[in-house]
């Protein structure tokens, strides 16, 4: 295979499976080596974004007649604005970055590194996202519609804080099994509008069917709760930290089990897919400016 086929601007044809595992390996090596500044602000960027998405689909299903399935479809469409931004416009999403398990698994990021960034970015992702609703209440986005939006945030919040622990947690894994996979379809598309298209199905899947992600969570609920869902004062902070935690254990066992280790176990361990030549962009997704080190490959 020619490894500079891939730097043809109008080249189509995606990367292999294979190809895709090397990349998002190298790149989770790149993530976890990131200074701890440039990982913060990345990480508090991916909050905000994700929470413009959750501020399009708060906006989108409001008022809808077209029926449940197509209201949550037409609001996962808009949601996915979130997750395009963290892509293509560059920041840490502690969700997506599970995926660095893998070059965990290969032994080339430490448990302790890849500890601290996933640590590091959830607290950026949880202040881009609070500050956001703290934002959105300030401006006066939820008084539109005669109150109507504000009464959908509300009912948002409410739902999320009283669903069932278990239920959380299992909607969580699934959640981010096709948040990760959204993100790993991105490396196998060379250019910016392939991985739009690569973002858009799962996402808007995981928001149409209900799962639940973590730091999307962290704008909705807050900004549903202080927006008038009728929650005592006193359990507002208890059902959020309930379900913004319990939702995060489920999203790391789904991007990190069912999405990291098991191409881990296909494509990279010893013994496994016999790995393809690597591309000349490996580490393309990295942060500009990022060098990409090759660390002991210990734990």
């Amino acid at each position: 295979m020619n490894e500079n086929r891939s730097a043809h601007p109008f080249d189509i044809d995606a990367y292999s499976p294979a190809q895709i595992a090397q990349r998002v390996e190298a790149a989770g090596v790149a993530k976890a080596h990131l200074p701890f500044l440039q990982t913060l602000v990345l990480g508090v960027l991916a909050g905000a974004f994700i929470a413009f998405g959750g501020m399009s689909y708060t906006v989108v299903v409001t008022g809808s007649e077209l029926g449940l399935g197509p209201t949550r479809l037409l609001g996962g469409v808009a949601f996915s604005l979130g997750l395009i931004l963290v892509v293509i416009g560059g920041a840490e999403l502690f969700t997506g970055n599970n995926l660095i398990a893998m070059a965990w698994a290969e032994r080339r990021v430490t448990t302790r590194r890849l500890l601290q960034n996933w640590l590091l970015v959830y607290v950026g992702n949880a202040v881009g996202a609070v500050a956001s609703a703290v934002a959105v209440l300030l401006s006066g986005i939820l008084e539109g519609g005669g109150g109507d939006i504000q009464a959908t945030a509300a009912a948002i919040a409410r739902a999320k804080i009283e669903l069932d622990g278990v239920e959380a947690f299992f909607r969580g894994i699934l959640c981010n099994a096709l948040v990760c996979l959204a993100v790993w379809l991105c490396f196998a598309a060379h250019s910016v509008s392939g991985k739009i298209l690569a973002v858009l199905f799962p996402i808007s899947a995981f928001v149409a069917l209900g799962f639940e992600h973590s730091v999307a969570n962290m704008y909705l609920i807050p900004v549903g709760l202080f927006s008038g869902a009728a929650t005592p004062g006193s359990d507002k902070l208890v059902g959020l930290v309930q379900n913004v935690f319990v939702v995060t254990l489920g999203n790391i066992v789904g991007g990190t089990i069912l999405v990291a280790l098991v191409y881990w176990l296909v494509y990279l361990r010893p013994g496994g897919v016999r790995r393809e030549r690597k591309p000349a962009s490996a580490t393309e997704n990295a942060e500009p400016g990022t060098k990409r080190e090759e660390p002991r490959r210990e734990r």
